[in-house]
């Protein structure tokens, strides 16, 4: 047979299809028994991302009342579309729905993901990891997790303060660890921090139980509070187990104009990479003005949960048909 015979077939064996059913199930049974409400929100926008790092499709849609055309793109994440319903007032929601980047494709990144996202208002980032904790311990039957600042986890694999060190510094470091090609030319302290964390801690940390690392520097969490006592780190927290990160969750921010501003921020960096800018989602910014509870969000990926669920290797074992089959 030969292979393009064979790419009709499913990537992932139907037996791994019944097991990921069964947990969308219990994610459900869940959130229902929490009194959180399944929400449903566009896959299309007429707004993307500022995010420098991330890169989005864009369609156009030329029908009744736009002959000229509307761009669209579709979502890397609903939550903007989210934060929207939660200022009409829905009260603590949750969503299990596709997101789309345009980026890596590989062992643990397809084009099009499963993303399981919920908000929950009056949480902290510190109550919100306790109830992801939860989840975890549900569908994947870990230990509780530990837990570790962004400063800790440097200070303990890497004997730097990721909070008070020079670009020169972490070029060196970067160099001892062999990225001296990445670091030489780079101006951006957060791409050699981000680089250090990836590349070196990471493998390090949530290996034999689930990890949470927090209070993430202010650079770097530009959709979360600044942490009252130290304006240096905000309410951002990441999950990761056995090599996966799982799961990116903020303190929310909420007043719109600084939003604004650091959206504009984000642009600038856009521009200076050579990116063309965004326009800011102005549904967004608007919803934010009229208020937006006080809140915390988290962003889990569904399919590397089933692959921890599941132990399957390859993000393609738990999708019926990965971006080769599509």
């Amino acid at each position: 047979m030969s292979q393009q015979q064979s790419l009709w077939q499913p990537s992932a064996q139907i037996t791994t299809l019944q097991q990921r059913a069964k947990i969308l199930r219990t994610i459900r049974e869940f959130f229902y028994e929490r009194g959180v409400m399944e929400v449903e929100t566009p896959s299309l926008s007429q707004a993307s991302v500022t995010d420098e790092h991330l890169q989005t499709f864009a369609t156009e849609f030329v029908g009744q009342g736009y002959a000229q055309g509307l761009p669209l793109y579709l979502q890397t994440s609903p939550e903007y579309a989210m934060k929207r319903l939660l200022a009409a007032g829905s009260g603590a929601i949750y969503q299990i729905g596709k997101a789309f980047r345009n980026e890596e494709n590989g062992r643990h990144h397809n084009p099009e993901f499963t993303m399981l996202e919920w908000y929950r208002p009056g949480f902290d980032e510190f109550d919100l990891m306790d109830e992801s904790d939860a989840l975890m311990q549900l569908i994947v039957n870990t230990q509780a997790a530990e837990r570790m600042t962004y400063q800790q986890a440097f200070q303990t694999y890497l004997q730097l303060d990721p909070l008070d060190v020079t670009l020169e510094q972490l070029k060196v470091i970067s160099a001892e660890h062999g990225f001296e090609h990445i670091a030489d030319n780079e101006t951006d302290p957060d791409v050699l921090l981000q680089l250090l964390f990836c590349m070196v801690i990471e493998p390090k940390i949530g290996q034999e139980k689930p990890c949470f690392v927090y209070h993430f520097p202010a650079s770097q969490a530009a959709l979360a509070q600044l942490n009252k006592d130290d304006p240096r780190v905000a309410g951002r927290f990441e999950l990761y187990f056995k090599g996966k990160e799982l799961a990116n969750g903020f303190n929310e921010l909420t007043d719109a104009s600084e939003q604004r501003a650091r959206f504009e921020a984000d642009n600038k960096k856009r521009i200076e990479k050579g990116l063309k800018a965004v326009a800011l989602d102005e549904h967004f910014l608007a919803a934010l003005d009229a208020g937006l509870p006080a809140c915390s969000g988290v962003a889990l990926g569904i399919d590397r949960l089933v692959m921890l669920a599941c132990d399957k290797s390859h993000i393609k074992e738990v999708l019926s048909f990965d971006v080769e089959r599509a």
